[in-house]
């Protein structure tokens, strides 16, 4: 299994496993399935709604293209919408285990899951090709030039995630994502939060201090360090920590870590 470390606020590097390229693979082709199946089904309701329209009337044909754009307009903001709104991830995604992150392993924005869905050119290709293929089987010169286009731009696509070294296709390049396996790690920032007790009384407010990217690399270290069995990971943070803050304590590196976190929580939602 191949792995990025990802560099902390506290120059300790924490370990990503890249998902292995078939995951990728089944997650596109189940999200296309699920597209392909939605434009199937609004194609026949398309056609139901217009089969009374007369095609060769002006403002007719002018409803029956603003029409089309918006059976088009879910398969094309798909993508953008499932990770935003489901954390960096779509229904193939999800099913696969696979998560898009900020390359810094936290939750990726807004804006770069604009950039890398802008940049989707060889996932939206693949349908213009299958809706071709479906519409006109015997496709002639132009359609034939349209699909080598849109294949075209799917092996690049595919060449550039085997090949690089945090399996990136451009749109994860110019969007600094990458894509994690989330059944064995969690990203750095899904792992921050936790419930806390309202009678909770904080030992160290002194943790607020710290930026939000350093709580998220306090937490990933820990995670890291529990999972490799690794106390001298978890002590280094802490003593880094101690230093930064001004903080003496007796406990273990681990117990120290988990009551930052823990006031943390308190405090941040006070």
């Amino acid at each position: 299994m191949a792995t990025i470390k990802v560099p902390t606020t506290f120059n300790i590097d924490v370990e990503f496993e890249i998902p292995e390229f078939y995951r990728r693979l089944l997650s596109l082709l189940i999200d296309m399935a699920i597209e392909i199946c939605y434009l199937i089904l609004a194609g026949k309701l398309f056609s139901l709604l217009t089969v009374h329209m007369d095609p060769y009337d002006e403002d007719t044909r002018h409803n029956l293209w603003g029409l089309s754009w918006l059976v088009f307009l879910p398969v094309a903001l798909y993508h953008i919408i499932m990770e935003i709104t489901m954390n960096g991830q779509s229904f193939g995604k999800r099913l696969m285990g696979i998560r898009v992150v900020h390359e810094n392993g936290g939750r990726a924005s807004v804006s770069q899951f604009l950039i890398r869905w802008m940049l989707r050119l060889s996932d939206q290709w693949i349908i213009i090709i299958v809706i071709i293929l479906l519409a006109n089987p015997n496709m002639g010169l132009e359609g034939t030039v349209i699909v080598l286009f849109g294949l075209a731009f799917l092996i690049t696509d595919i060449i550039l995630a085997v090949s690089s070294k945090k399996g990136q296709r451009i749109g994860d390049f110019l969007a600094h994502t990458i894509l994690i396996r989330t059944s064995s790690r969690a990203s750095i920032e899904e792992t921050v939060f936790q419930e806390v007790e309202d009678s909770y009384k904080p030992s160290f407010p002194q943790i607020m201090q710290l930026s939000d990217r350093d709580i998220n690399s306090i937490k990933s270290i820990l995670e890291a360090a529990r999972k490799k069995g690794d106390y001298n990971i978890a002590e280094a943070a802490s003593d880094k920590i101690k230093a930064h803050l001004k903080i003496e304590s007796p406990l273990s590196a681990f117990g120290f870590l988990e009551l930052l976190l823990k006031d943390y929580n308190y405090l941040s939602t006070k």
